[in-house]
């Protein structure tokens, strides 16, 4: 190979790999900003909610927590849009930059105690900005990790996209271990759940200088000198165009935000509540857990760039409908922290192979004039309707006897999302050129 062509191909690698790590520690601080609320919600809970029914407290934590879901199918429609028309660099960076605002909002509200009702109120506000900037965030870093990726390695690259997310629950995980290790309960009602959204702002400020000095894609540049001055309409074309694989990508995305939100972040909630272990064990299991699903989502995009995407979605899928309620019958009847660390990394394993794939699966499914809006659209419909507010039907549930309904909506989540799996054809698209808007189905 000439010596030019080895420099170029070096140049190459090198943006891609800046391109992993732009995407990925952003999203790290995006996600764990959005979901360590999820980790604190029985303090939050009494700050903002006091009422004489723990339950009811949680409930309406949860409900807070679900309206930053509300939201964000008008921020993965702006911003996606956003995305398609300025490119991948521009809108996360203005993702990063709104998630810090509202977690701003949430770190210095103050309580209910001491201005009444305007306490929720600023506490929704806050929910509301870090859910219009969720929105976008996954359309925008899947299509920036998979345009810069090598034809035979999507899988892998867009794979570090919920690799992150697992490490942004890594770090929810370390930080809730160490609050809840050092401070009472009452200092954790009182001012301790108030650390882990002031440790989110101050990682703020790296995710946008790196998200700064990144290079636009390669393939939206091609895409943005193609059409020239011609007027850009991402969701029109979207929904025109594209309306089967818009419900193809919702359907898969069911599995993959459900398995996320009710085994991973409502997890360690739930086995305090309905099974009576410890926050330290819980969030002990949560770590451990995590760490492993940083592991398997990565090995599961490589194995998908080898075997398909179909291959690995499904047997991760079975893996989720077959072990869900063994694992917390186990946790029940087995209770020690060594029964939970171990139903949790098994569940970890199931739901780190499927979310590890579904992106590169998802991002293939459109063109790249579309790929910020499609994938953020998907996305965010599934998670609205089916995630958004599951940590509070769940808690009302596991509070009202329930205790197995976790189980249950994994299930139902499975079964939803059967359809698309099934359309999914075995194998990949190796080196076919995404402007072209390969799905795995063509495969």
């Amino acid at each position: 190979m000439p010596e030019s062509q080895v420099r170029a191909l070096e140049v190459d690698e090198r943006t891609s790999r800046r391109a992993v790590i732009a995407a990925c520690s952003g999203n790290v601080f995006e996600w764990y900003d959005f979901t360590v609320y999820a980790l604190f919600a029985l303090s939050i809970a009494k700050a903002f909610f006091p009422s004489s029914d723990p339950t009811i407290e949680l409930v309406k934590a949860f409900l807070a927590f679900g309206l930053g879901f509300v939201v964000r199918p008008l921020g993965a429609v702006l911003l996606g849009i956003y995305g398609d028309r300025a490119g991948r660099k521009a809108v996360l960076t203005a993702t990063i930059g709104l998630m810090a605002v509202g977690t701003l909002i949430i770190a210095v509200s103050p309580t209910y105690a001491a201005i009444g009702v305007g306490a929720p109120l600023l506490l929704l506000a806050g929910r509301v900005l870090q859910g219009f900037s969720a929105g976008g965030e996954v359309g925008g870093a899947a299509a920036l990790l998979i345009e810069h990726a090598p034809s035979h390695r999507r899988g892998e690259y867009a794979s570090w996209l919920q690799a992150s997310m697992a490490a942004s629950n890594i770090l929810g995980a370390l930080v809730a271990f160490g609050v809840t290790s050092l401070l009472t309960r009452e200092q954790l009602d009182g001012f301790g759940w108030r650390i882990p959204f002031v440790i989110g702002l101050l990682i703020a400020p790296i995710g946008m200088w790196i998200r700064n000095t990144l290079d636009e894609t390669p393939e939206f540049k091609r895409e943005a000198g193609h059409r020239g001055s011609a007027p850009v309409r991402p969701l029109r074309t979207l929904l025109s165009e594209f309306p089967l694989m818009v419900l193809k990508g919702s359907s898969l995305s069911i599995l993959w935000t459900v398995s996320s939100y009710v085994l991973v972040i409502f997890m360690p909630t739930y086995v305090q509540r309905s099974f009576g272990y410890t926050p330290s064990e819980a969030f002990t299991a949560s770590l451990v857990g995590n760490v492993v699903m940083v592991a398997i989502c990565v090995l599961a995009g490589i194995a998908s760039d080898r075997l398909g995407r179909k291959t690995v979605l499904m047997a991760a899928a079975l893996w989720l409908v077959v072990l869900v309620h063994p694992m917390l019958w186990l946790v029940q009847t087995q209770h020690g922290l060594a029964t939970l660390i171990a139903a949790q990394t098994l569940l970890c394993i199931g739901v780190g192979c499927f979310v590890g794939v579904a992106p590169s699966t998802l991002a293939e499914l459109f063109p790249a004039r579309v790929r910020s809006t499609g994938v953020s659209v998907c996305y965010n419909l599934a998670v609205t309707l089916f995630s958004g507010f599951a940590p509070a039907v769940l808690a009302w549930l596991t509070g009202r006897g329930g205790v197995f309904a976790p189980g249950w909506y994994v299930i139902i989540a499975a079964v939803l999302a059967a359809p698309a799996l099934v359309s999914l054809k075995p194998g990949r698209a190796p080196g076919a050129s995404l402007s072209q808007g390969v799905s795995p189905s063509q495969g």
